[in-house]
């Protein structure tokens, strides 16, 4: 018996996309679609209403882009997980959402299962974001703020301690919080207290942005 069902809003400005997308979610018993948005300027009053645990945020929309909802939504206190949505597997743009606090992100043509487990896992804490797919969208994009990103990446890591350090490393490879525990040969329950502190310490509000702080300091 499901306790509570996975709150989504769908946002998208393709009317057909958000229908596919809906028929997919309402097939599951864990996950309701609680409302849909054709533009990022519609997001803040949506997700006001509705509550949604989890926002499919598409990135390219004619008005308010996927990329300013998300640095909205993210800035406000207690926001909903985002997973943005992309036709592309190497956006610039879909770094930047990353880096404004997205969870992670879903191509439109990935296996609708693919899709399901993405929201379930990102709602519960976890990152939807491969190791390959991170290191393809950081090598895409000629930063030449690369170097002092290092610096400041390195700065914010020195600050952690050895565990620390081992269990943000292993979130920059992508690994879930079981993997991790088996790894480090500690709790599932410890991995999670240390990713609190992570983010803490860190000053960041989910595990892709400390994902991304190992990569910018080259640790993986």
């Amino acid at each position: 018996m499901v306790e509570r069902a996975v709150r989504v809003l769908l946002v998208d400005d393709d009317a057909l996309v958000r229908g596919a997308l809906r028929m997919m979610l309402e097939g599951q018993a864990d996950i309701r679609v609680v409302a849909e948005a054709a533009d990022g300027a519609e997001v803040p009053e949506a997700v006001a209403v509705n509550k949604p645990d989890v926002v499919l945020m598409d990135i390219r929309m004619p008005g308010v882009d996927g990329l300013t909802a998300t640095e909205r939504l993210r800035a406000q206190a207690d926001p909903p997980q985002v997973i943005v949505l992309t036709t592309m597997n190497a956006d610039d743009q879909v770094l930047r959402a990353l880096r404004a606090g997205a969870g992670g992100f879903l191509l439109k043509d990935m296996p609708p299962a693919q899709i399901v487990e993405a929201i379930r896992q990102v709602a519960a804490g976890e990152a939807m974001l491969s190791p390959a797919i991170t290191r393809q969208l950081i090598a895409h994009v000629a930063d030449p703020e690369a170097d002092d990103r290092r610096a400041r990446a390195r700065a914010s890591l020195d600050e952690l301690t050895e565990r620390e350090l081992e269990v943000a490393v292993a979130l920059g490879r992508g690994d879930a919080n079981a993997d991790i525990a088996a790894e480090l040969f500690m709790s599932v329950a410890t991995v999670k207290a240390h990713v609190s502190r992570l983010l803490t310490k860190l000053g960041v509000n989910n595990r892709v942005q400390v994902a991304l702080l190992v990569h910018d300091a080259d640790l993986i």
